[in-house]
């Protein structure tokens, strides 16, 4: 009886115990520098924008909530907290990432249009990813890591990964050009 318990006990806390040793190489990597971490904005109750939504007017856009706020500045605590050196923070014009990037305070945040969504135009998907491509592959790949807040549909573009709210992709830069995915960081809860 007590091996089996044993047993039990040992496949509830293996994977999380391999999740944590896999973020903290991951957390690593970020410290050596040539990385770039392709975050999601942080949680904003609802799906796209509204219709006729203004980019300068973010009253009229999906915003953060006040669980999203708690996430975003969670996010900057991680960073800090792994002491991960960062150069820039590059983020989508939308205001849920703006703030995101803001509530972070890693670094002034920079607008990219490349990082914009294009939820409600997937058409201009294609041309956006190979411009994002090319500015990744303007990066330094020795220097310190690089934070972009985008969207979903921008980072799956890039990655075929389907992010959750809050949470980043960790890219390596590929000395040649290029990029490769080392792994996907957990959203912090708030």
């Amino acid at each position: 009886m007590p091996i089996r318990l044993l047993l039990a006990v040992l496949i509830v806390l293996l994977p999380t115990s391999v999740r944590a040793a896999e973020a903290e190489a991951l957390w690593q990597s970020l410290r050596d520098g040539g990385r770039v971490v392709i975050l999601r904005h942080a949680l904003a109750p609802g799906t796209g924008d509204p219709p006729n939504f203004r980019l300068d007017d973010c009253s009229t856009q999906r915003n953060l909530d006040d669980r999203g706020r708690a996430q975003a500045r969670a996010l900057g605590d991680a960073f800090r907290d792994h002491a991960v050196p960062v150069a820039r923070v590059l983020t989508s014009r939308w205001c849920r990432a703006a703030e995101t990037a803001d509530l972070m305070a890693l670094a002034p945040p920079e607008p990219e249009p490349l990082l914009n969504s294009f939820f409600g135009d997937r058409a201009s998907g294609p041309a956006q990813i190979a411009g994002l491509r090319r500015l990744l592959d303007g990066l330094p790949r020795d220097g310190d890591t690089v934070v972009m807040v985008t969207h979903q549909v921008v980072i799956t573009g890039l990655t075929d990964v389907f992010p959750a709210s809050g949470e980043g992709v960790v890219l390596r830069l590929l000395p040649g050009g290029g990029t490769a995915v080392e792994g996907r960081l957990p959203p912090p809860q708030p």
